[in-house]
């Protein structure tokens, strides 16, 4: 169904079973705001459904189903296909990381009586989104002796929080006359922490009481920042939103909102022709570099060992074969039309929150610049798949051509000459630390992706 409104095709047990779906997701981006704790989730959900570790496994058959990570930040989860490899394997791709604040190295630091952290935000935030408003402590402290400490502070109900402080409107009118980009300056998010001081500390005393709670709590010292990893995120838990509770409002829908319906996908599906996979990859935000992003050479790695453990006598040209015979939906999200900002959009090829999974051809910026461009061949594949099964698509470009732009996996995987194509869900807001997107899209998404998988050859 194209580029239709989706909600007019349900019932009422199709809806109960598309709000139950609704409340797990919930629940899961709730839980996971960071690309550590989503990996480490996948991993458990994975065993419970008898999904094996690639590296206890040493040959592989049909029906198999294997996980793979890399790093603490990366998940592959395969079902074995009753075709050869050769032959091509479908892949849903999406990223697992969201724009947030880090801790710098060399963050804690005192002043006027306030205990601080110095941030260094990730991705391309909305600054001044981020100030006033409870926000959350998540990651791990890596210590010298080997041992590492997780943190998650700000989500229990008897947990404090910490925020960043904002200027009162009566004392404000020369930052009001700021362009957006530099009311909040990079510099200035900086987290307050605490204001009590330590009995008996004469100078830096807050600073000294934040790192004896530190101590008593964690046993971390002040240098083990530098070996941190600690990620400022929304505190709070993703609600419905609307009265009538359609839309679900909550931190990280780019791209988690996607990975969770693509490992969902491969979860929920039991035998497969073609060997079929979801991978969750770091680093999209800032360029999909390092190595945990797309651009690592991990996955082309998986597949092979995967091959090499399917077929005797294994080849540098069999994995050749197997990724330019494949087929892949680069699962991450898409602009939605707003109509609060019309102006940057061209409605005839935006995507609208309720018309269901969105395809789209092309992204990068004004010309095309940084893009995959999906052949027409593969989207005449596609679309056939998703009218057969009555899946709601729509087709869409990131606002106006000449308005911005951005960037997704796809390009990187379409360079090992797979076939790629970006299919996401719609959101509002996007990067911005509340994002709203369509009860109705997440479903529908995740439906088409498992009949992509089933279905595309």
């Amino acid at each position: 169904m194209y580029n239709e409104n989706a909600w007019k095709k349900y019932n009422k047990n199709d809806l109960d079973k598309l709000f139950k779906f609704n409340d797990e997701y919930i629940k899961f981006i709730s839980d996971n705001k960071t690309e550590r704790e989503v990996t480490k989730a996948s991993i458990e959900i994975l065993k419970n459904k008898g999904f094996k570790n690639l590296d206890d496994v040493k040959e592989l058959k049909a029906g198999d189903k294997i996980y793979a990570s890399n790093r603490g930040k990366n998940i592959a989860a395969f079902i074995i296909g009753s075709e050869d490899i050769e032959k091509g394997i479908n892949v849903l791709g999406a990223h697992i990381d969201s724009p947030r604040l880090d801790l710098k190295q060399n963050p804690l630091y005192e002043s006027s009586d306030f205990a601080y952290l110095d941030t260094h935000y990730y991705g391309g935030i909305v600054k001044y989104q981020w100030v006033a408003r409870p926000l959350a402590i998540h990651g791990v402290v890596c210590k010298k002796n080997g041992e590492v400490v997780d943190i998650k502070i700000g989500e229990d109900d008897n947990d404090p929080v910490v925020m960043i402080s904002d200027l009162l409107p009566h004392l404000a009118q020369d930052k009001n006359v700021k362009p957006g980009v530099k009311v909040i300056e990079g510099e200035d998010l900086d987290l307050t922490i605490g204001h009590m001081p330590l009995e008996g500390e004469e100078k830096d005393a807050v600073k000294a009481n934040i790192l004896k709670l530190l101590k008593d709590k964690y046993d971390i010292e002040e240098n083990d920042f530098v070996s941190s990893e600690l990620e400022i995120v929304p505190a709070g838990k993703a609600r419905s939103l609307g009265l009538d509770s359609s839309m679900v409002l909550g931190y990280g829908h780019d791209d988690r909102v996607c990975a969770y319906t693509s490992l969902r996908a491969i979860l929920d599906t039991d035998k497969v022709s073609r060997t079929s996979c979801a991978v969750l990859v770091d680093k999209e935000e800032i360029g999909s570099v390092g190595a945990t992003g797309a651009q690592s050479k991990w996955f082309s790695n998986v597949i092979a060992e995967i091959i090499n453990k399917s077929k005797k006598n294994y080849n540098d040209l069999m994995l050749q074969h197997t990724l330019t015979n494949s087929y892949m939906l680069s699962s991450d999200v898409s602009a939605s039309f707003d109509p609060l900002y019309p102006s940057v959009f061209e409605k005839k090829n935006a995507a609208y929150l309720g018309h269901g999974l969105t395809f789209n051809k092309y992204t990068g910026a004004r010309g095309k610049s940084g893009c995959n461009d999906a052949s027409p061949e593969f989207i005449a594949k596609i679309r056939n798949i998703m009218d057969n099964a009555n899946i709601s698509y729509q087709t869409a470009e990131l606002g106006r051509v000449d308005q911005g732009g951005g960037g997704t996996i796809a390009y990187i995987l379409s360079n090992l000459n797979m076939n790629v194509i970006d299919a996401g869900i719609p959101v509002i807001s996007m990067h911005a630390p509340c994002e709203t997107v369509s009860k109705v899209d997440v479903y529908e998404a995740y439906k088409g992706y498992i009949e992509f998988i089933k279905n595309i050859a």
